[in-house]
């Protein structure tokens, strides 16, 4: 007959459980909203103020931006997956326990290097004018470019808080519960046997 203890035990672990499941759907709906906001920072068009031709940026032109949004969709379609193998009944089988780790590695590496490529990026967002001069696309003595500007920072800011929500839900797996929640446990964790013993004894009475 289990103890109490026990039962507190698999609650526990359950809550944990969807804790984590609840932390990957965020952090899949977060990477693809900063996927989809930044491929849409297009065709904005730049008006020079000292009356030189206007140019046409997108994202696109930025390389980091670009490895953003391909770098969030794979991640996206990881973590998906991962939610699928942590739900799935037969999830615990030779399939899931080798692809898990890699998926649980890998979108959070992914959000991690695109988020700070794409940082880095727009400290210096700025392309050549045809006049050779090196022109600065949040100026703001420049017509047009403020949407462009915040819009690629909003996305870059969704991507960092994909990521952390990616190392929520791994911190959340691999909680031990002994460690925090039952003091005991942890006190006894030399003497697993004598508190089995004592456990088993209890249940009897």
């Amino acid at each position: 007959m289990p103890c109490d203890g026990d039962d507190d035990k698999t609650k526990s672990k359950g809550r944990l459980h969807a804790v984590n499941i609840a932390a990957r759907i965020a952090a899949m709906g977060l990477a693809v909203a900063s996927a989809a906001l930044m491929a849409t920072a297009s065709q904005c068009t730049i008006i020079l103020y000292n009356g030189g031709p206007a140019h046409t940026v997108t994202y696109s032109n930025f390389g980091p931006f670009v490895y953003l949004v391909v770098a969030n969709a794979i991640a996206a379609v990881m973590i998906g997956v991962a939610i699928f193998l942590s739900v799935w009944k037969k999830g615990s089988g030779k399939c899931s326990k080798v692809l898990l780790p890699i998926l649980d590695v890998a979108a959070p590496a992914l959000l991690y290097s695109s988020t700070g490529a794409a940082f880095a990026t727009s400290e210096y967002l700025s392309y050549c004018s045809p006049n050779g001069r090196r022109v600065s696309v949040c100026d703001g003595a420049l017509g047009g470019t403020r949407n462009f500007c915040s819009q690629v920072r909003l996305a870059m800011y969704i991507s960092l808080a994909a990521a952390g929500a990616v190392s929520a839900a791994e911190l959340v797996k691999n909680f031990k519960l002994g460690t925090l929640s039952f003091g005991g446990d942890s006190h006894s964790s030399g003497s697993d046997s004598s508190s089995d013993d004592g456990c088993a004894h209890g249940c009897k009475h």
